[in-house]
């Protein structure tokens, strides 16, 4: 089965917390603050491996947790860091940020790499909080929470040349005579329900990867006959060869097939429009198909088309299309074919200032945030050195200066979660 689609959810390590902890030496009795640091929660890493094909592995695990890091310990030792979490994806995954819909991450070749979810930092043992004043600190702080994320993982294969051309006109008859794929081959519509991926080798050396893109009709680009889940393959590719049934046994219009197939195309992405397109007139051992032929032939030529006569059954006319679509793909090899504009979701722990904010309901302000339920587990509210350096961070941080400025007294109650004090300057 083939699978190009796949939500999951990614939680990277949480940090150790840091150790409180004082040395305890048969000569030193009331020895110093000696609590070591938490260690680091591993990442969320997602790495391109050129053995898997599909996201079918995600369809039976959905959550994919990494390690979190080992408390703090005794003796100023540290606690180890968390292993990170490689997860393997085929090559052409786009990974997207559930919440926003952006991309995040285009990963196109064996060994790409992309962090998507970082773990958390671990705590600070209460080594580090001894000062001249406060010698025996009773607090250290805890962990960071690892990044969390629902994140959409999409398949966008990865071809040099794209078969296109309304269903059942040959394009799949063409991927198995010049490849060594085996596409399902049958006389009716949407035969094909999942792309087809084969290598082309024209001798020399010469060789290029070919998909066949099936199910594009009209309506294709609102999602009508799983238009999107098709249309997405050809973003990738630098060539496309139209196919067209030019026997007319179908009772179809070639010429009108073919404009209405490019507008399919335009109109899911404009770039597509701008690729360059090879016109295959195939099945042309059909009696009345060189009729056709000359129609098509001046109808496209005169805009630029390269047209070829061509029938797949039979390998007619297949070498020089082969031939001229290579010379094509030559020209366009290095030219990159960016999904969309990447941009970089991720919340920064170094670099980020954790949040809060302060409202009033009543006669009592309350203040919450990330930063706030940070600050409140580190600290102990039983020991004075620990809620000197609470109001000090309190300070620091802006938080009383955002009491004042919404109006805070003397006297007045503020409300930190669990945390109710009143309010002095």
């Amino acid at each position: 089965m083939f699978v190009d689609k796949a939500k999951i959810l990614i939680k990277a390590g949480n940090g150790g917390d840091g150790k409180v902890s004082f040395r305890r030496e048969k000569y030193a009795p009331n020895g110093g603050p000696d609590g070591g640091d938490g260690g680091a929660g591993g990442n969320v890493i997602f790495e391109v491996s050129d053995e898997m094909r599909t996201l079918m592995d995600f369809r039976y695990k959905r959550k994919h947790v990494a390690e979190s890091g080992e408390h703090g310990m005794t003796v100023n030792s540290s606690g180890k860091s968390g292993q990170h979490l490689y997860i393997k994806v085929p090559a052409g995954t786009v990974i997207r940020d559930v919440a926003t819909g952006k991309a995040i991450a285009d990963l196109k070749y064996p060994g790409d790499k992309f962090i998507a979810a970082r773990g958390g930092r671990g705590g600070q043992g209460n080594q580090h909080f001894a000062t001249a004043t406060r010698q025996t600190p009773r607090f250290a702080q805890p962990g960071e929470k690892g990044d969390e994320r629902e994140v959409e993982l999409e398949l966008k294969l990865l071809a040099d040349i794209g078969l296109v051309g309304f269903p059942n006109v040959g394009k799949s008859t063409l991927l198995s005579m010049v490849t060594s794929a085996r596409p399902k081959i049958a006389n009716y519509h949407f035969t094909t329900l999942v792309p087809n991926l084969g290598v082309v080798d024209i001798g020399d050396g010469r060789s290029f990867v070919l998909a066949d893109i099936p199910g594009i009709i009209e309506g294709a680009h609102t999602g009508v006959g799983l238009g999107h889940d098709f249309l997405r393959h050809i973003e990738r590719t630098k060539v496309l060869i139209h196919i067209i049934d030019a026997s007319g046994i179908e009772g179809r219009d070639p010429i009108d097939d073919f404009y209405k197939i490019n507008e399919e195309l335009s109109l899911y992405n404009p770039k597509l429009s701008t690729k360059p397109q090879l016109v295959a007139c195939n099945k042309m051992d059909i009696p009345g198909a060189e009729e056709n032929y000359e129609k098509i032939r001046e109808a496209l030529e005169g805009k630029g088309y390269e047209i070829f006569k061509i029938s797949a059954a039979t390998k007619q006319g297949i070498d020089p299309l082969l031939d001229r679509a290579f010379n094509l793909l030559e020209q366009f090899k290095d030219v990159e074919e960016p999904v969309e504009e990447i941009e970089d979701l991720l919340y920064s722990k170094d670099t980020a200032e954790k949040t809060f904010s302060v409202r009033r309901e009543n006669e009592v302000f309350i203040v919450e945030g990330d930063f706030i339920d940070y600050l409140l587990s580190s600290v102990n509210l039983d020991d004075s050195d620990s809620i000197k350096y609470f109001q000090k961070v309190l300070r620091k941080r802006g938080i009383v200066d955002e009491l004042k400025r919404k109006g805070v007294q003397d006297g007045d109650t503020v409300k930190m979660y669990e945390l109710e004090f009143e309010y002095f300057d």
